[in-house]
């Protein structure tokens, strides 16, 4: 069975294996358009880049290219948007790209990573260990502040629906069920592999690595957020990628609970018309995983 993860994006989703990744998204026609696109991972070709904790670092970065990509496609499908010569553009320019995932990650980490770091920095809080942990809290707060607020937005209902389509389907296909709607339907809106459960342990993980350097000076307190990220992200996917594989274990289900619930914030309950488009993603994702390479095959990724 492939390891197949997902993404939700502008009324559609986005599925992805080992070695390939398409997209599905319903058009203003009611029609589903679908892309498909291989994956050129560097796992597949060097080891080093599959060790433990760097693996998770090489799976973040290409998830985060895949899924802009996706999401530039799904953004034109959905707008349906022509070129010159009458055909659906369905790829942002590579500048365009890299502009906006710059912007992306930047106005990421400067509010989830070094934003609460100054603003715990301006507290009366001496102990190096008290201090990470307020900072931990301040990060944790403003993260699920920030979920719970956007949540809140009419336009963004559509999207957590697809995200929970998209769980939906994984959970079903994992589960050795037809993929029908009726039947994709009947399964849970959540998954212990979903990126809203990543971001959150990579916050709480946050908290042991920075407990090492205490309370740094102001400069070093914001390198150490941003040049550390990478080795939490790393370990983050490690704990992750061992949830995704014991998931009867109820021990650890009861220790990434927390996790799983925040999920509720990211999800709505889709309708058949939305399951179907996720199952397209996924299907042809099947197919084409069914066609791939062995060596493809060693590469694992995160839903």
């Amino acid at each position: 069975m492939a390891n197949v993860g997902g993404q939700a994006v502008l009324e559609g989703v986005m599925m992805r294996g080992p070695g390939n990744w398409a997209v599905a998204v319903r058009k203003p026609s009611g029609e589903i358009a679908q892309v498909s696109r291989p994956i050129h991972s560097a796992m597949a070709r060097h080891r080093f880049y599959r060790l433990p904790v760097v693996r998770g670092v090489m799976a973040l970065g290409e998830s985060l290219a895949i899924g802009f990509r996706a999401l530039a496609i799904s953004a034109n499908y959905a707008s349906q948007e022509e070129g010159e010569d009458g055909e659906v553009e369905t790829e942002l320019s590579r500048g365009a790209l890299i502009f906006a995932f710059a912007i992306a990650i930047g106005f990421a980490v400067m509010v989830f990573k070094v934003g609460p770091a100054l603003i715990t920095d301006q507290l009366p809080v001496h102990s190096g260990g008290w201090f990470v942990i307020v900072e931990g809290l301040i990060r944790v707060t403003m993260f699920i502040a920030y979920l719970a607020l956007i949540s809140l937005l009419p336009d963004l209902r559509r999207v957590f629906q697809y995200h929970a389509a998209e769980h939906k389907a994984i959970n079903a296909y994992e589960a050795g069920e037809p993929l029908e709607p009726v039947v994709v339907q009947r399964y849970s809106l959540i998954h212990p592999r979903c990126g809203t459960a990543f971001l959150l342990w990579v916050m709480v993980i946050a908290v042991f690595v920075f407990a090492f350097f205490g309370r740094p000076a102001w400069y070093w307190l914001i390198a150490t957020r941003i040049l550390l990220l990478p080795l939490i992200a790393g370990i983050a996917y490690e704990l992750i990628r061992f949830a995704g594989k014991h998931q009867g274990n109820r021990v650890l289900m009861t220790l990434l609970a927390p996790g799983l619930w925040l999920q509720r914030l990211t999800t709505r309950e889709p309708s058949l018309d939305q399951l179907e488009v996720s199952i397209r993603a996924l299907r042809e994702v099947l197919h084409l995983e069914g066609a791939g390479t062995a060596e493809a095959q060693r590469v694992e990724v995160m839903a």
